[in-house]
């Protein structure tokens, strides 16, 4: 983990990669919880047995936005920033699904810091490009510029 004192040495790492995560298993139970929560339960992402049968590789498919919503924690697992008060998501720029997520695939995050912009009075808005990699991938899964904007 990179620990960053402070907002001057945050805009210092614009351009640079400051860390890969773990792998995070991405199980057909996480797959169904998530399509649970946001009432997304298209097959594909459900039914193993017509999986089975009708998808190439035999396996149901995460979604493309579970594995998006795993980027703060991609990010907090290979940062840390000192003095923060909070931090709140404030979007994305561009995010593009690269190749699908099968059931029993393992993830991490590489994450690099791609702009800082001061935001009077106290905030620091930061954009972080993370490139979701997938066990085995030729491939990113995902690719997100995020964007999170941090308070002191």
């Amino acid at each position: 983990m990179r620990i960053f004192n402070g907002f001057e040495e945050l805009k210092v790492a614009v351009g640079t990669e400051i860390g890969v995560s773990e792998w995070l298993d991405v199980t057909q139970e996480r797959i169904s919880k998530f399509a649970d929560a946001t009432c997304d339960e298209q097959w594909i992402h459900v039914d193993q047995e017509r999986a089975k049968v009708e998808m190439p590789g035999g396996m149901t498919i995460a979604h493309g936005l579970l594995s998006l919503s795993l980027t703060p924690m991609f990010i907090r697992s290979v940062m840390g920033l000192k003095g923060l008060k909070n931090t709140l998501n404030y979007g994305a720029d561009r995010i593009r699904y690269l190749a699908p997520v099968p059931a029993g695939s393992r993830l991490r995050g590489r994450v690099s810091i791609v702009e800082a912009v001061d935001v009077p009075p106290n905030g620091l808005r930061v954009s972080y490009r993370v490139a979701i990699e997938m066990e085995g991938g030729t491939r990113p899964a995902c690719v997100a510029d995020v964007i999170g904007l941090h308070y002191r």
